[in-house]
């Protein structure tokens, strides 16, 4: 893509996600979705969507949770999925149409913060760490507010403090100690862990104009890979570690030092099924006035 076509509030972001991560994230779909399937799960579980809904799936990237939306909804339902990635929305696209009763799902690549929305066009706007990469964020979700119909909900899970994060911490620690640790950044600038904060996020939403907001901060385990040296070839993929290596263009030997300091952090989540690593998670629910 051209830099024309990185436009819009969030130019930085849809340059990002139609770069190198997307084209990973693309590549590591089936990686990707086991390891983070626990998690899809318990958001489904809060979301509770009911047959004939019609729901919004923000960031659904790859597609799995537009497609289990999909499947919940049914025939008499609609989905929506967008997304700012070209390539994951075209592997979201492929898998849907490998799929019987997908009819009810459509997959645009959208800006959340300014797609032009239908006027309460949805029961339940759903995002599984979709939703913390705004540049404004209270702008963003005015404009996904519209776009729910009266008492209809909204449902996301973003990531909680790193403290709780032993996936983020372990790997930016090891790429740390070989290069550096990373400049200061603000911590709620677009981010993984931009919505850390529970008391932040309750005040965009309801600056935004939602009600009833109410957040459950869980644990909910990570799945990694079968054994450590996968596990940690994928945590240089993204993530912390990628990010500093990115930065810093180190030399082989360097970045097989830090896998292996990986491996050792990681170590003690192995189990007989592959990696478990807990994380800290908020679970986000609100509604628009009826």
């Amino acid at each position: 893509m051209t830099e024309q076509q990185f436009s819009g509030p969030n130019s930085a972001q849809s340059k990002y996600w139609n770069t190198a991560a997307g084209d990973q994230w693309t590549a590591d779909q089936e990686t990707m979705d086991r390891f983070l399937s626990l998690v899809s799960e318990r958001l489904f579980q809060h979301a509770a969507i009911q047959p004939g809904e019609r729901i919004l799936d923000i960031g659904c990237g790859t597609g799995a949770t537009a497609l289990e939306a999909a499947k919940a909804t049914g025939a008499g339902g609609a989905v929506l999925g967008i997304d700012l990635s070209h390539a994951m929305l075209g592997l979201a696209r492929s898998r849907a149409e490998a799929m019987d009763g997908m009819a009810t799902l459509t997959l645009e690549v959208a800006d959340a913060q300014s797609h032009a929305f239908a006027q309460g066009a949805y029961d339940l706007l759903q995002s599984r760490f979709g939703v913390m990469f705004f540049e404004d964020p209270r702008a963003a979700f005015a404009n996904l507010l519209g776009a729910l119909r009266p008492g209809g909900r909204l449902c996301f899970v973003c990531w909680g403090p790193l403290a709780e994060h032993p996936w983020f911490r372990i790997s930016g620690a090891a790429a740390g100690k070989f290069l550096g640790k990373p400049e200061a950044a603000d911590p709620r600038a677009p981010g993984p862990l931009a919505f850390a904060d529970t008391d932040y996020v309750t005040g965009i939403l309801s600056g935004a104009g939602f009600e009833d907001i109410r957040i459950s901060s869980e644990t909910c385990e990570l799945l990694g890979a079968a054994n450590i040296a996968d596990a940690a070839e994928n945590a240089l993929k993204r993530g912390p570690a990628a990010r500093l290596i990115g930065a810093h263009n180190p030399p082989p030997e360097t970045i097989a030092a830090i896998r292996a300091e990986i491996e050792t952090g990681l170590a003690p989540y192995q189990t007989a099924g592959g990696l478990r690593v807990p994380a800290g998670l908020h679970f986000v629910h609100a509604q628009k006035r009826l």
